[in-house]
């Protein structure tokens, strides 16, 4: 899943995009709420997570622009102790939550797969396609009670599957909810990681879940059509 950080203090900001990078999101990131409105406004993110304080236009302004243009991506806004009428300023212009600084990264990745969950109607932390299984609070993935390793690019690719089951997904799509903006890359990267997301997921299962869609892309689904 595609996350944007927008946030001007840049030791705060490089934790925080190592960290998730680590936990399999791509990120992309700004230091100031000009580049933040203009990056919002190009791809389309899971989630952005805005800072009130910024240089240029200020979080809200830039939540207030994006809800304007219907923008509907989740937004969690981060905020300093003293700001509570910002925050119900901000929750009033449409962001979907809010974390007080400072805040433990355990709550933010729990908040923002919070967040993922309320933007995809899939309310649990459990996702099921057929035998298919994965904790996104775990991060653990089976199939048919059989422990499967992903590497943190495999599992971003089959979590994104995996809130889309039974969609037809393009590569553009994948490609753009998988990768941030720094990846080089390479046409054919997306076909590559469905191959080893295939020798993973469906290797000797007499049901096969990851079809190509000839011409368009991929479909995770629990049954042939």
């Amino acid at each position: 899943m595609r996350l944007l950080v927008v946030e001007d203090d840049n030791a705060l900001r490089a934790i925080l995009v190592k960290r998730l990078k680590a936990d399999g999101y791509a990120v992309d990131d700004c230091d100031n709420g000009t580049d933040g409105l203009e990056f919002a406004s190009c791809a389309p993110y899971d989630a952005v997570i805005l800072d009130i304080m910024l240089p240029g236009l200020n979080g809200l302004e830039v939540l207030s622009r994006m809800r304007a243009v219907h923008n509907e991506c989740a937004v969690l806004l981060l905020t300093a102790k003293d700001t509570i009428a910002d925050r119900v300023r901000g929750l009033d212009l449409g962001a979907d939550d809010y974390l007080v600084k400072p805040f433990a990264y355990d709550e933010l990745l729990a908040r923002i797969r919070a967040l993922l969950r309320k933007h995809t109607q899939v309310r649990s932390p459990l996702l099921h396609v057929a035998g298919l299984s994965m904790d996104t609070s775990a991060r653990t993935v089976t199939r048919d009670g059989r422990s499967i390793t992903l590497s943190a690019k495999e599992y971003a690719m089959l979590e994104y599957f995996m809130r889309n089951a039974g969609q037809v997904l393009t590569r553009d799509q994948i490609a753009d909810h998988v990768w941030d903006n720094e990846c080089s890359f390479e046409s054919n990267l997306v076909d590559v990681y469905v191959r080893y997301l295939r020798g993973k997921i469906d290797k000797d299962a007499p049901q096969k879940l990851l079809h190509t869609v000839r011409g368009t892309g991929y479909v995770l689904r629990g049954e042939e059509e």
